[in-house]
């Protein structure tokens, strides 16, 4: 599990950066482009404040990838799918709960569209063949959701599973939940903007950083630096 993995040796941090970015280039074909949504939002002609909650293993690299993402105002570490007496990090993480690790994504409507949201998050912050886990971490709190609000969220997301599924973007299935936001409780003030704060601690050098760097590699163009806070 992630927390209190301590490697000593840059032989076994090399060995395991391996294993992980070729876990994630065996899920995808490599040969086929990378789709934007069919049906998706049109860019507000103004300024709008939207918001989607996913899930897509440990919410640092979710997070992470999400800060660097132009149009993004806000990414929020947190729990959904369980109920606010047990939105705590301790419980949580016995995988009994229901919840998921979750980020609570803020975006400008004018300058990124929900489909764009979820081409970043099945294309670069995780991979959605996983069930129940993602990379080293295992259990139902890892899995891939997308908690929608609404019914034109919904659709998006179903259409863009479905899309990429006949589109046979992933040599596996797609096992991305898509279930109704209830609600989404922010995490512990520690985990926070934790990839950013900790950024040479071994877990998130082998399984977070790369995916801010295939975000810079893959879309320039809507890389961003964060600024500080």
């Amino acid at each position: 599990m992630k927390r209190g993995l301590v490697w000593t040796t840059a032989a076994v941090l090399v060995w395991l950066a391996f294993g992980v970015a070729r876990h994630r280039t065996d899920a995808l074909a490599s040969t086929t482009p990378f789709p934007d949504a069919a049906l998706d939002n049109p860019l507000a002609t103004a300024s709008a404040e939207e918001s989607v909650v996913v899930a897509g293993g440990c919410f640092w690299g979710v997070q992470a990838v999400f800060q660097h993402l132009k149009g993004v105002t806000s990414a929020t570490s947190g729990y959904a799918g369980g109920s606010a007496k047990n939105a705590k990090y301790e419980l949580v993480s016995t995988g009994t709960t229901g919840h998921a690790e979750s980020v609570r994504i803020v975006y400008d409507a004018s300058q990124i569209s929900m489909g764009q949201v979820l081409k970043i998050f099945f294309r670069v912050a995780h991979d959605p063949t996983e069930l129940n886990r993602q990379g080293p971490d295992e259990g139902s709190q890892y899995r891939s959701a997308i908690f929608y609000d609404g019914d034109r969220q919904r659709r998006i997301a179903e259409a863009y599973v479905t899309q990429l599924g006949e589109a046979k973007v992933f040599k596996r299935r797609i096992v991305t939940q898509i279930a109704p936001l209830d609600a989404f409780y922010a995490a512990e003030s520690y985990h926070q903007d934790y990839a950013a704060r900790h950024p040479f601690e071994p877990y998130i050098m082998i399984n977070d950083r790369p995916k801010v760097d295939a975000l810079r590699a893959l879309y320039p163009a809507i890389y961003i630096e964060p600024r500080r806070k």
